[in-house]
């Protein structure tokens, strides 16, 4: 084995120990102390689920004839944006400071709908506003995956429970989740590289490779990679054009004697 091998051998048995280390429940309840939580603060609402509750809302409070403003974007200042006269704010605000938001809004007689926590839903403002409850899991443009509910001065019941507002938040979401994935699938990698999310596929359908560590070498990205500062997801391995082709064949499905038999006798054809 040449010393280049070697080194690449060691290399990736470190990796593998290092990987292994980070897949504990120790090792993870470490880490998770030093990340920071994301939330919705500094976070715009993702397209579709803000246009459902303003649709619910304007039908309920019949908003269609009043301008509707969204103060709340990163970098934004609400309390120095442009309120005019019966306008209504619906939009997602910080939830870290929503009583504080709140307040500052009734204080002024300015209209407001806003998204708020659910687990805390009736604690902001200290139970003097109006509460819709729905428990809509929405995962927010930072990732924040957030049951959520709303807050607002608009007149009205205390308190609404709202399964027809869920539906239609946690349909809009759905939608949002599957066109990301669909983004994120875009690009195909080359079919001499084998990562373990790539090769699960074939143990998932029944179809059985083996590679020998000859034809293998151990990276953490591609060179067309770098410039983007992305990676491949958990390493994987660059493979000889023997294994590459194997790997390929081992993706193809093979019709049985059986079925060869069924295909013969189509279209009226009889066995030869």
């Amino acid at each position: 084995m040449s010393t280049e091998r070697e080194r690449a051998k060691r290399f990736a048995e470190g990796m593998a120990r290092a990987d292994e280390m980070e897949t504990t429940d120790e090792y993870k309840a470490f880490v998770d102390k030093f990340k920071i939580k994301k939330t919705t603060d500094e976070c715009y609402t993702p397209d579709g689920v803000y246009d459902v509750v303003l649709s619910w809302a304007t039908e309920r409070w019949g908003l269609s004839n009043r301008e509707i403003i969204r103060p709340f974007y990163p970098g934004g200042d609400y309390e120095n944006e442009e309120y005019p006269d019966n306008c209504v704010v619906v939009d997602n605000p910080p939830f870290s400071i929503i009583s504080k938001i709140c307040d500052f809004y009734d204080k002024r007689g300015i209209a407001f709908f806003l998204f708020a926590p659910h687990l805390t839903l009736f604690s902001t403002g200290v139970g003097k506003y109006n509460y819709i409850v729905v428990d809509a899991k929405i995962t927010y443009q930072n990732g924040a995956i957030v049951s959520t509910g709303f807050v607002t001065n608009l007149p009205g019941k205390k308190i609404i429970v709202s399964p027809d507002l869920r539906w239609r938040m946690k349909e809009a979401d759905a939608a949002n989740r599957a066109k990301e994935a669909k983004s994120a699938n875009r690009y195909t990698y080359p079919r001499e590289l084998a990562s373990s999310a790539l090769l699960g596929h074939l143990a998932t359908a029944g179809a059985a490779l083996e590679i020998a560590e000859e034809d293998t070498y151990f990276v953490r990205d591609l060179d067309a990679q770098k410039p983007y500062k992305t990676s491949i997801y958990g390493a994987g391995f660059l493979l000889s054009e023997k294994a590459a082709a194997e790997k390929a064949a081992a993706r193809k499905w093979e019709l049985s004697e059986r079925e060869r038999e069924i295909i013969c006798g189509l279209g009226g054809k009889s066995k030869m």
